[in-house]
């Protein structure tokens, strides 16, 4: 099994001390007049509309496919937490990912609220959101009138959510089940951990709602299916709301790569053939296993303080080294502001004109972390590796990658400080997948002794995007605790990259 090196567990030891030290002043606190937690849950129904002459396109595979029809309901569902005095949105849609610029939109709406918080399941068979899925790679595949639709509702459902707050008492819990998860790409790490937020009423007890967060892409289905469909999420829901009586919203977390559902499920009676993959009978099943974990999870819950509430975000600067990106928002498929790239993730360059169209640019993101009473909460803008949650990371780098002496990305564990935590992936923004540097191989010769390169890089900003993220949450972390941990220097990384062995970003494959 694997164990993080000495000084890494000597410093989470320290953190999980102080964690601790932290979690005696709440109950401490608590038992002398903390504030009350109050939450409220809403959920409203997303599902484009099929209309003659208004193709719908869906997000994720390959452009061009098209919406035949609706096997079930696209939703957002929201939950507001509140200390009676401050309030805080959080909402999850069944869609690839929303961009930063329409959670901004959102959160205009919305300025009445301490902080907004708008993740994405990450869903394969729902619109396209981000351009790249459209009837060709040249054609955008977004549809203005329906992200119009989603600001709106969203908003409307978050505002929703605050007018049913209630007093509430908080657990959390968690359970794994490695069997449950897929790697597609070596090595293997995943994240098998379900993390579970049971909130029930304070007077009655009864389940006000749950917050699941899960670590797998929605592609229980696949390429072949073009109807509209929440995926395995929404059947994990639905599965939930029937056993607790509550509410759900589901948050994916640590999903890249390719954290999905296994090939095959073993079948429920005895002879039968596993169920594979590619179905929406696979779905349903995969859907309940997801359920099944979360009960364990909700079964093994702990009474949990959740206020008082304090957060820090960062706006970061991410470079795109990414020629496919480049180029579709050179070609108008991806219609996002792109900045020159100034060699410091913390300083926004000037805005990229046509002209500038060879220099390098950046994209602006957010990064942020919650600390919700005892709980952390680390918002990451993108598909994180698990290598980069846990201090997996190959070491040394295998042999072929593209970057073997490039120095390692703190992990989520080693700098979030807390005890408790949970990752909401695709947090306000897609930016696509976070490697690890070291693992980064796109160029001859690859890595583990393949002939190809694995799959990732082509869905990545680049090399150096996981490096600026991790130290931006680093430094949000900071500034809610007001001390260091893991390393908190900034990436302040040359033109050319963090690293002095940057190479040209080559052209991945499609």
């Amino acid at each position: 099994m694997w164990q993080a090196p000495i000084g890494q567990r000597a410093r989470i030891l320290i953190r999980r001390s102080w964690a601790a030290l932290a979690a005696t002043a709440l109950m401490l606190r608590g038992a002398t007049g903390a504030a009350p937690l109050l939450v409220g849950f809403a959920e409203a129904d997303i599902t484009p509309k099929l209309e003659e002459g208004r193709p719908v396109y869906l997000a994720g595979y390959l452009p061009g496919r098209r919406a035949t029809g609706i096997h079930d309901r696209l939703t957002v569902q929201c939950v507001v937490l509140s200390d009676g005095k401050r309030h805080v949105a959080v909402a999850s849609l069944d869609v690839i990912g929303l961009q930063m610029k329409t959670v901004q939109r959102i959160r205009e709406k919305l300025n009445d609220f301490d902080h907004v918080a708008v993740m994405s399941t990450h869903n394969h068979a729902g619109p396209d959101v981000i351009g790249i899925w459209g009837k060709s790679f040249f054609r955008s595949g977004i549809d203005p009138r329906y992200i119009d639709r989603v600001v709106r509702d969203v908003v409307e459902t978050i505002r929703t959510a605050r007018k049913r707050l209630r007093q509430v008492t908080a657990r959390f819990g968690t359970a794994a089940d490695e069997r449950l998860v897929g790697d597609s790409r070596l090595p293997v790490v995943k994240d098998s951990t379900i993390r579970v937020l049971r909130f029930d009423e304070k007077k009655s007890r009864r389940c006000a709602g749950l917050l699941v967060q899960w670590n797998c892409h929605p592609e229980a289905l696949g390429l072949k299916m073009t109807e509209l469909t929440s995926d395995f999420p929404g059947v994990t829901r639905r599965e939930l709301v029937r056993r607790f009586g509550g509410p759900v919203v589901y948050v994916s977390g640590a999903v890249g790569g390719l954290m999905a559902p296994p090939g095959e499920l073993e079948s429920s009676s005895p002879g039968e053939r596993p169920l594979r993959r590619g179905s929406f009978e696979f779905m349903e099943r995969y859907g309940r296993s997801v359920a099944d974990l979360a009960a364990k999870a909700v079964a093994a819950g702990e009474l949990i303080e959740l206020t008082p509430f304090q957060w820090k975000t960062e706006q970061v600067m991410v470079p795109v080294r990414n020629v496919w990106y480049r180029a579709a928002r050179l070609a108008g498929v991806v219609r996002r502001k792109s900045y020159e790239w100034t060699g410091d993730p913390t300083r926004r360059g000037e805005p990229m004109r046509l002209i500038h169209a060879t220099r390098l640019g950046a994209i602006e993101t957010e990064v942020g972390y919650f600390r919700l009473g005892e709980l952390g909460v680390a918002c990451i803008p993108g598909e994180i590796y698990p290598e980069l949650v846990y201090g997996k990371i190959c070491d040394p780098a295998p042999e072929g990658a593209d970057f073997p002496k490039a120095e390692k990305e703190p992990s989520v564990v080693d700098v979030v400080p807390d005890a408790r935590w949970m990752l909401w992936g695709l947090a306000n923004d897609e930016i696509g997948y976070l490697i690890p540097e070291r693992q980064w191989d796109a160029r001859s010769p690859f890595a583990f002794g393949r002939k190809r390169s694995q799959y990732g890089e082509v869905n990545s900003c680049g090399p150096d995007a996981a490096s600026v993220v991790l130290h931006s949450l680093s430094r949000c972390v900071a500034g809610v605790t007001g001390a260091a941990t893991g390393r908190l220097q900034p990436a302040t990384a040359s033109p050319a990259g963090p690293t002095s062995s940057r190479r040209a970003s080559p052209k991945p494959r499609p």
